[in-house]
């Protein structure tokens, strides 16, 4: 007997273990009532006003922000997982990423830009949200383990052409989404590793809808500020005449 499960059975069993989790949070909830406390619980799903405000900072740049179906984020996160795989064993994405990361100590605490150790976070122990592991290959002392969601909250932004003058106005539409998602209490991230690749890019966009082409993968939701990362003075990345 093959006990192999197949991916669609796991995505299947997805309510099941969600109303065990359920059940232990309402087990918690008991046991502070008990302890004198009063227990507050409230569910982190990003209400459709703040989606419909998200997407129209996007417009208002010239791009569009669309929160994928169930099936299209399913899709995003085999993409992103591919992607990872290939980064993982391609030598030039390993140097590029050693180059803007600091490992050790003394390099995070001297660091004048990239990404110190400290803000690395923790590694993935399970769940299938895209987290960009900024380690890589390199083993950071310490450094802990989190089980993230299987269902994370997608949006994807992008624009009708992918041309130079294209990219401009995404960029700008990509700030004012972060901005806007920031003054709505959302923490975000990006996720652009399936768009750095050119044979799975393709695959990342939804058929059915008008946006020819995708920018950027954003994730979003609710959780603690992560930690500052250094910035080079203005001086030495703006000239102004």
């Amino acid at each position: 007997m093959n006990s192999t499960r197949r991916p669609w059975q796991a995505w299947s069993r997805a309510p099941q273990r969600l109303l065990g989790c359920a059940a232990a949070l309402f087990n918690l909830r008991v046991a502070a009532a008990h302890a004198g406390w009063t227990p507050a619980t409230e569910l982190e799903a990003i209400p459709r006003a703040i989606k419909d405000a998200l997407s129209g900072a996007a417009l208002l740049e010239g791009a569009r922000l669309v929160f994928p179906d169930t099936w299209h984020v399913r899709t995003l996160l085999d993409l992103v997982q591919d992607a990872e795989g290939r980064d993982a064993m391609d030598a030039a994405a390993f140097d590029e990423l050693r180059h803007w990361t600091r490992a050790g100590t003394a390099a995070a605490e001297t660091a004048s830009d990239g990404v110190p150790e400290y803000a690395f976070g923790p590694r993935r122990r399970s769940g299938r949200a895209p987290v960009r592991d900024f380690a890589g290959r390199r083993t950071v002392p310490g450094r802990e383990a989190a089980a993230f969601e299987n269902a994370p909250q997608l949006a994807v932004l992008g624009t009708v052409h992918d041309r130079p003058r294209d990219w401009l106005p995404a960029g700008q539409a990509m700030e004012r989404v972060l901005l806007q998602a920031t003054l709505d209490g959302l923490a975000t991230s990006l996720t652009s590793q399936a768009l750095e690749w050119p044979e799975l890019r393709w695959t990342v966009r939804d058929p059915r809808s008008a946006m020819g082409f995708i920018q950027m993968v954003l994730r979003l939701g609710y959780g603690p500020a992560g930690p500052g990362t250094p910035r080079r003075p203005v001086h030495e990345v703006l000239d102004i005449e």
